[in-house]
């Protein structure tokens, strides 16, 4: 069973950057599509970014342009660089995994999940 721990996260301006990170286990990684995911107060977990075993990314259309997915398959690691981060970006984040390579815009393709790490962008 795959594990995924995420960090990074913290408190930031509006306009600010952050880059979260997620390191994942299990032998699998390099074959699998990853995922980020956010959700806010009182709001479904919704899609933010995901990026297919071949690299290709695939973005929601409210952080296309700000954010950037990519990944490190000799680490384990995927992250989640975050530019000109906006108030409604905050959010506590997950990174999750999937059992195929095709990334995926929805949660219920995705097999494995995080426990998530805040992101919290002040005005």
């Amino acid at each position: 069973q795959a594990q995924l721990a995420e960090s990074g996260g913290g408190l930031v301006q509006a306009g600010g950057s952050l880059r979260l990170s997620c390191t994942a286990s299990g032998r699998t990684f390099s074959s699998v599509a990853m995922g980020w995911f956010r959700q806010a107060p009182g709001k479904d977990r919704s899609f933010v970014a995901s990026i297919s075993s071949s690299y290709t990314p695939y973005y929601a259309d409210s952080v296309k342009g700000r954010f950037t997915i990519s990944r490190d398959n000799a680490k384990k690691l995927v992250y989640l660089q975050m530019n000109n981060l906006k108030p409604e970006d905050t959010a506590v984040y997950y990174c999750a995994g999937r059992g195929r390579g095709a990334y995926s815009r929805y949660r219920s393709d995705y097999d494995y999940w995080g426990q998530g790490t805040q992101v919290t962008v002040s005005s």
